[in-house]
């Protein structure tokens, strides 16, 4: 089994970068399932309809999210009908539509997808840790493999909670920071880890905005409004994961970069 991740989708140019790269990286690592995070997608804040077409078009098979879900009051009329769209599974579940996991069939295999988002410096949702063991008593039966993204801001809460699910799920890849860590690795019970699969996006800005107006903000420390870019290089990042056909266990893992300092090769 293998699997491609491909980092949070930011605004025009990460659209562009899906959709030019998306298929030349599925024919070269041909993977069995490929998960793509869009919440940055529509100009940094959420997706729409047309957008989450355009990620399965692409070459997408699951479409997980992060705190930007909700963004877009049109994801409130078709979340319930996406069926390939996953958000945190632990946004409050008697208030929130959609689903935090999907299992996904692969020639006879069954691969779950869970969707989590931390709590360390953004809102204070319901516990990942619990909702996880929730989840995972009701799937672990049906699926071969589970992946996990754990959308989160602090190193420490990804490396907690991948270390808390060492051995029982396959793979932790986290989202949110929009810079690509270099601590890919195997753990030792088995399960694939990523701090931060990175972004898709502007590459001459900053976590995707325009870098003016970032840097307008800490100089002057006043309110400003941030823009995404629709022009400009670009870059694409995540990860490709093999794992054994006889256990869920990973047996490798490497980082997905492409961008003008680091062209594709097919």
């Amino acid at each position: 089994m293998r699997i491609v991740f491909i980092g949070d989708v930011m605004g025009p140019i990460g659209q562009e970068m899906l959709t030019d790269y998306l298929p030349k990286i599925k024919a070269k690592f041909r993977p069995q399932l490929t998960i793509v995070n869009g919440e940055n997608i529509a100009n940094g804040k959420g997706i729409t309809r047309a957008l989450y077409k355009l990620i399965l078009t692409s070459g997408a098979d699951v479409v997980t999210m992060g705190n930007h879900t909700f963004d877009k009051d049109e994801l409130y009329d078709f979340i319930d009908d996406a069926n390939k769209l996953i958000r945190p599974a632990n946004y409050p579940a008697n208030y929130t539509p959609g689903k935090g996991f999907v299992l996904i069939k692969v020639n006879q295999i069954t691969v779950g997808v869970i969707n989590l988002q931390g709590r360390v410096f953004l809102d204070a949702i319901d516990d990942p840790f619990a909702k996880f063991e929730e989840i995972y008593a009701e799937i672990k039966d049906q699926c071969q493999y589970i992946f996990v993204d754990f959308h989160a801001e602090t190193t420490s809460e990804k490396l907690g909670f991948a270390w808390s699910v060492d051995g029982r799920v396959s793979a932790v890849v986290g989202t949110h920071t929009h810079v690509q860590t270099n601590d890919a690795r195997i753990l030792p019970a088995g399960t694939a880890y990523l701090t931060d699969a990175g972004m898709t996006g502007p590459y001459n800005e900053i976590l995707g905005m325009t870098k003016g107006k970032v840097i307008e903000r800490f100089h002057t420390h006043r309110p400003v409004r941030f823009e995404t870019p629709a022009q400009g290089p670009g870059q694409i990042n995540g990860c490709v994961i093999d794992f054994s056909e006889q256990t869920n266990q990973a047996k490798h893992i490497e980082l997905i970069h492409i961008s003008p300092d680091h062209p594709f090769i097919d």
